[in-house]
């Protein structure tokens, strides 16, 4: 039985999504929801990767475009577009994925912290990267994600 608590305790739970070709993850604790793409409204003056806001059950959230964020082009929403909403430091924010693919659990020893460049991506909103059967997947930090002048503005949306 301790055996089995210490294996479970060494298992980390992601949301895993997808952004052009890449895999991501985050921590499932840090997801509140995800949901269809619905009417985004533009907020005038919002930073270029803030799509606008959503009204969720009454809350006004901004969302933000996480192709634009990692300066990748952008695409039109489709079917599979989903809108995650996750709380970072208190706030509640939506990201726009091309898709969602899966929850997974990974074993926490086959983790490796980030090269220096991934995919382009600037690697200080990479927490790791899983590496998986067939498949590389990359964590993302979301607290590190948004810068704190980034934070102050999206506050202000």
């Amino acid at each position: 039985m301790e055996q089995k608590k210490k294996q479970d305790a060494e298992l980390i739970q992601l949301v895993t999504f997808s952004i052009g070709e890449e895999e991501f993850g985050v921590d499932i604790l840090k997801v509140q929801e995800i949901i269809r793409t619905m009417e985004i409204t533009r907020v005038p003056k919002a930073p270029d990767f803030v799509e606008g806001v959503i009204n969720l059950r009454g809350n006004v959230i901004p969302i933000i475009d996480l192709r634009k964020r990692f300066g990748l082009e952008t695409r039109a929403h489709d079917k599979h577009t989903r809108i995650i909403v996750i709380e970072i430091n208190n706030m509640i924010v939506g990201f726009v994925v091309d898709s969602v693919s899966e929850v997974l659990r990974i074993p926490a020893n086959t983790v490796e912290p980030p090269p220096p460049v991934v995919a382009g991506l600037e690697s200080e909103y990479i927490s790791g990267v899983g590496k998986l059967e067939d498949r590389l997947l990359i964590l993302l930090d979301l607290d590190r994600l948004l810068s704190g002048e980034e934070k102050d503005v999206l506050s202000q949306v």
